[in-house]
């Protein structure tokens, strides 16, 4: 039996026999109904003898049935992984290190725009990723006399002093901040660093918190918070929040998933707005960090079949697939080669692309530790900031401390 998922030839089964891999993911339930299934059936087509068993779900099940596979080595051949889960379930041994997957079929990862690595080794490669832009309210914008989207963290910091001006209820920037669900440290506040090529890590990947990159970013954020120009209660703000509050015309800007577009639009039709990369600081001109989401793929330690695994992998990872795949979540593809077909979408998908072209995916958070629970601590301790208890510095140090001991 040949195996033709890879792009670079491809891998042959041991035996010759008839062989079913399973594939857990929560995507078929956020893609148009039956999707996620023809793909499939494309790469059985293409591997007689190879039948792969769909494992759905929602996203949190699948990610408590994950980690609960994990432990008792019952882990499906191909997982969906949040990058995020990846260092954990590494530990844990039950991650594939897909480096060697690689070598053995003899795949040129250089089509890959990006690998989760741990300790050297892929474990993870993102399919598809959703880039985190700045959306824009315009009208509010030009109510405010702002003539043009910011592009430096200066024009930002105008453009939300300005709108914050119009009235009594509407804010330039919205952060959420709860500890509760501290996403708002990796979308809201890191995001800043990674606009302006800055890392919040240092070159053998261990914190590095109170490098002037992100001492900068995290003054930048404190300052519009104590300028009142970012809308009340951020302390306790969760994700949805913000989108709430922009799509209700209380803010005027706020750094959202590209997934969000439909969202607005359904729930607020009038609503305009634009979507653009989330200014760089003043004078930075190199490529800018664009934060990011993906859905990623990874193949189990204890599978029986890896080659057949890994030929469902390079599948969905080759060209012509992978653009179709991106093209159905609303998303843009993993592999460099891959483009999304735009000319039934949202115009606004498109200047999302050419964002994501010009820049470069980043996420730091993608493969660390206790990601959350990193969250959380940085969360606590800029609070603390934030409520006059201790300076930008000695949260950056305190926080610095506590990570080092997560790794």
């Amino acid at each position: 039996m040949t195996m033709t998922g890879c792009s670079s030839g491809g891998a042959s089964s041991g035996d010759g026999g008839d062989v079913t891999i399973e594939f857990s993911q929560w995507w078929a339930p956020e893609l148009p109904e039956g999707a996620l299934q023809e793909l499939i059936d494309g790469f059985e087509d293409e591997n007689p003898g190879v039948t792969v068993e769909m494992l759905s779900g929602p996203y949190a099940s699948v990610q408590d049935q994950t980690f609960t596979a994990a432990a008792s080595n019952t882990m499906a051949d191909v997982v969906g992984l949040d990058g995020a889960w990846v260092n954990d379930l590494q530990k844990q041994g039950a991650l594939a290190n897909m480096t060697d997957l690689m070598a053995d079929a003899d795949y040129d990862d250089s089509q890959l725009a990006s690998q989760v690595q741990v300790d050297g080794g892929t474990y993870m490669i993102p399919v598809v990723n959703f880039i985190y832009p700045m959306f824009t309210n315009d009208d509010l914008l030009a109510e405010a006399g702002v003539s043009s989207i910011p592009q430096t963290r200066s024009e930002f910091a105008a453009a939300a002093a300005a709108i914050s001006d119009i009235d009594s209820t509407t804010k330039g920037w919205v952060i959420p901040l709860s500890t509760e669900n501290p996403n708002g440290i990796q979308n809201d506040l890191m995001s800043w660093v990674w606009a302006s090529g800055g890392s919040m890590l240092d070159d053998d990947g261990q914190p590095d918190l109170t490098n002037a990159a992100v001492t900068s970013a995290t003054t930048f954020v404190k300052d519009l918070y104590e300028a009142d120009d970012v809308t009340p209660g951020a302390l306790t703000l969760q994700e949805p929040d913000k989108v709430t509050e922009f799509i209700n015309g209380r803010v005027g800007m706020m750094i959202d998933s590209l997934s969000r577009i439909d969202t607005i639009k359904e729930a607020s039709p009038d609503l305009n707005f634009s979507i653009s990369a989330i200014p760089a600081e003043d004078g930075y001109e190199g490529e800018r960090g664009i934060p990011y989401a993906s859905w990623g793929l990874g193949v189990s330690a204890q599978s029986e079949n890896p080659e057949e695994s890994w030929a469902l992998v390079s599948y969905l990872m080759s060209e012509s697939v992978n653009s179709e795949l991106s093209t159905l979540a609303n998303a843009f593809p993993g592999n460099t080669a891959s483009t999304p077909d735009f000319s039934d979408a949202d115009p606004l998908y498109e200047d999302a692309f050419e964002i994501y072209q010009s820049g470069y995916p980043a996420n730091e958070f993608v493969g660390l530790p206790t990601a959350d629970s990193l969250m959380r601590t940085f969360d606590e301790q800029f609070q603390r900031v934030l409520t006059g208890d201790q300076s930008v510095e000695e949260a950056l140090e305190t926080s610095q401390t506590e990570w080092l001991s997560e790794f």
